[in-house]
């Protein structure tokens, strides 16, 4: 298997139309339930993407970037 980098470049076509959709889908979503489709969003995306080295450097960058952010 082919060893893959996690890109952080700018990807999408459309993030403004992406994000929008992100919102759309917890539109009237209590808390645990919207907390439930983002773990199923992460996990549907995690299978599609299948490459654990990329996985983990992705979870590596979001805990980094929500401490920055806290600090």
């Amino acid at each position: 298997m082919q060893s893959q980098a996690l890109n952080t470049q700018p990807n999408l076509s459309r993030p403004d139309d992406l994000y929008e959709a992100l919102i759309d889908m917890h539109r009237d979503l209590d808390e645990d339930q919207s907390h439930a489709a983002n773990a199923q969003l992460i996990l549907l995306l995690a299978n599609h993407i299948g490459s654990q080295e990329v996985l983990l450097a992705a979870m590596e960058a979001a805990r980094e970037g929500v401490i920055a952010t806290a600090a």
